[in-house]
């Protein structure tokens, strides 16, 4: 890829920041914040992204640790930079979002550099909760993203790949209803709530054979009794359900439910269900945007080369941008060969590494460039916009 005048500009200015995005990435690994209590964090970035010039808002949609940060024409068409920066329970940062969080930071300053040269506005959106509840979501619903014409953003991995593989995602809890007894006095008084879930475990596992190899279940037992000698008249449990696609989920839901419903007739119990988190959509990646940055990447920021897509992957609130605004969450490698993924011990150490911090640098130079073509060039504006409204197969009503 060509660089230049202007692409040198946004490099050198995300160069000569280089050693406070390092500093902020760090301090964000070191203290970490499960979901919306990302206070540090998101008032470490918004404090950097004023210093550089840029109009933030905090607590948007109600969420105390989201904001929007906007500098240049508002007139005109409009990318973002989306950071997130909650940690894991436990485990700390081992998903590595203190990386997403400075690379979006970094691509900021770097477009922030020379935005007041170009027709439009660059945003960076602050979206707390991805491992949980996902902030997107009801951002989406809010219409956070309405006046958005591009979402750009990375996300940690473990080797380089332009596309996301993020699924669909449906969390639900099912609770069972039964009745207590003495477990060895008079059992046959009780009716076994955990009995009810442990056939629904034994259920699922046998559904497993007749799902789409793409399709994901996955669950926890959350409650289940209080002792060995009374029966459990109440017990609950959590599960994912994830699929390629939103309406091959909503049929796998259907099949779970069936599941559900056939563990309470056959112990005698009742069943409600309900959902603990939020839905994701799967990811509709915008290959358009994708390729410009990862060409970027590979050709001239040296990053190496990039595969197409992961063999598997988790799910993400950013598929529920990606349905609304053209899209990317392109994959960095962070690991340096090694193959440990996230949401690992090993992955956490890697997202304080010095080889994560240049490849995080690398992605928010990437990021910045294709943000600047995406606003400075109508041609590849309208490519990318075509290219999401083709996938939609309907014209949503934002024009980039």
């Amino acid at each position: 890829m060509d660089i230049t005048s202007q692409h040198t500009k946004i490099i050198t200015a995300i160069n000569a920041a280089a050693d406070l995005i390092f500093s902020i990435s760090h301090q964000i690994h070191a203290q970490p914040e499960i979901a919306y209590q990302e206070f540090f964090a998101s008032g470490l970035l918004a404090d950097a992204l004023e210093s550089f010039g840029f109009q933030v808002e905090r607590g948007i949609t109600g969420i105390p640790t989201a904001f929007r940060a906007s500098k240049g024409n508002p007139d005109g068409p409009r990318v973002a930079f989306l950071a997130e920066y909650d940690a894991l329970p436990e485990l700390g940062h081992a998903c590595g979002h203190n990386i997403i969080a400075a690379s979006a930071l970094s691509a900021g300053i770097g477009l922030g550099a020379i935005v007041d040269d170009l027709p439009g506005q660059v945003l960076v959106i602050g979206t707390p909760a991805e491992e949980t509840s996902g902030a997107k979501v009801e951002m989406v619903k809010l219409g956070i993203f309405n006046d958005v014409d591009a979402a750009l953003m990375i996300h940690p991995f473990a080797g380089n790949y332009t596309l996301t593989e993020a699924l669909a995602l449906d969390a639900i809890q099912v609770e069972y209803f039964g009745a207590p007894a003495h477990a060895a006095a008079a059992p046959w008084d009780g009716k076994n709530a955990l009995d009810a879930l442990v056939l629904l475990f034994t259920s699922l596992n046998a559904l497993r054979q007749q799902i789409k190899p793409d399709a994901r279940i996955h669950g926890i037992i959350t409650h289940g009794g209080v002792a060995p000698n009374i029966i459990p008249e109440y017990t609950a449990g959590r599960f994912y359900l994830r699929a390629h696609t939103r309406t091959y989920l909503n049929e796998l839901v259907e099949k779970f439910q069936v599941c559900v419903q056939a563990a309470a007739a056959a112990s005698g119990t009742r069943a409600e269900t309900s959902h603990f988190e939020s839905s994701f959509d799967d990811m509709a990646n915008n290959v358009t945007l994708a390729q410009r940055m990862t060409d970027y990447m590979s050709q001239s920021l040296g990053a190496g080369s990039f595969g197409t897509k992961p063999d598997s992957g988790g799910s993400s609130d950013m598929g529920d941008v990606s349905h609304v605004v053209p899209g990317i969450n392109v994959n960095i490698d962070i690991t340096n060969g090694q193959k440990f993924f996230p949401h690992t011990h090993e992955f956490c150490l890697a997202a304080a590494s010095a080889y994560a911090d240049q490849a995080m640098l690398r992605a928010g130079k990437g990021l910045a460039l294709t943000g600047y073509d995406f606003l400075h060039d109508p041609e590849f504006r309208l490519a990318a916009r075509a290219e999401f409204v083709a996938s939609l197969g309907y014209q949503p009503p934002r024009q980039a």
